[in-house]
């Protein structure tokens, strides 16, 4: 009796910890086990590719593509250190291409969504421009900087600075205008007003517009390092295809979507931490 009354007491005790477990035990495969399930999925429409690849004659000279061969290819990369030399050149230009989208891009954008006036001027022209693909801009870039490293940030810059503007200012835009009111009746200067006020504010949609850049000026970057450079990502793809080693080719594909799914994570990040919106 003693025995079974201590045995209660105790799963009385547990019980209300189980759900709990099970409930983050749950979550935990939600929010792991969809990702998983989807890459094992890429995965095996990636080898069945491979697997077409080799037992078809008209393409067997392709099947480096593989997962195992392009694996093989990527380890090499990385304990050879090649690999590193040319993923800090191409974040080198992005990051210098986005520092100068972003300079551009939020000092405008606040200007355009502040002053309607200057939004109404400027929609039509950069509605334009925006259309344009930044990789159009090459000749002119090719002509105008007398380096192939400022041609291709130039690019960069033309891919970035749009979605940094429209963002910013569509973040403007949608501000309450009493916040201006009471800044004004408060004597707030244009600095104090940028600086307390519409910054805080607009915060979230520029570091949105900045996720928006971040991927498309990583898309442009790789065909923008076709250009005359000899490092980079570009560089690589384009190195690899002229001497048909495939398996290099493939492997600086995948490193590609890694460093790009990770910056985009980084965004993402940021954006959820900093995003005065949610409630602690």
């Amino acid at each position: 009796m003693i025995l079974n009354e201590l045995y209660e007491s105790i799963a009385a005790q547990e019980s209300p910890r189980k759900p709990a477990m099970r409930s983050l035990l749950l979550s935990f495969v939600a929010f792991t086990g969809f990702p998983i399930l989807g890459m094992t999925l890429l995965l095996s429409l990636w080898w069945l590719g491979g697997v077409f690849i080799s037992n078809n004659p008209d393409l067997v000279a392709f099947s480096a593509f593989a997962p195992g061969p392009t694996f093989e290819a990527l380890y090499q990369l990385i304990t050879g250190g090649t690999l590193w030399s040319t993923v800090s050149s191409s974040l080198s230009r992005i990051l210098t291409g986005l520092v100068f989208g972003v300079v551009i891009g939020v000092p405008t954008g606040v200007l355009i969504g502040y002053i309607k006036t200057a939004q109404r001027i400027s929609n039509m022209p950069f509605q334009f421009l925006r259309m344009i693909s930044p990789l159009a801009w090459m000749p002119i870039a090719v002509l105008a900087f007398d380096t192939w490293d400022s041609a291709i940030v130039f690019l960069i810059v033309m891919a970035a600075v749009w979605p940094v503007i429209f963002s910013t200012s569509h973040g403007v835009s949608k501000m309450d205008p009493s916040w201006f009111k009471v800044a004004n009746n408060l004597g707030a200067t244009t600095w104090q007003m940028l600086r307390t006020v519409i910054l805080p504010a607009i915060l979230t949609d520029v570091m949105s517009g900045i996720r928006l850049a971040v991927g498309v000026a990583w898309i442009v970057l790789v065909p923008a390092e076709y250009l005359g450079v000899t490092s980079g990502l570009g560089y690589a793809i384009n190195d690899a295809r002229d001497t048909l080693e495939y398996d290099s080719l493939a492997a600086i594909v995948v490193v590609i979507g890694t460093i790009g799914f990770f910056l985009d994570w980084i965004c993402s990040f940021l954006i959820k931490r900093y995003n005065w919106r949610l409630e602690v």
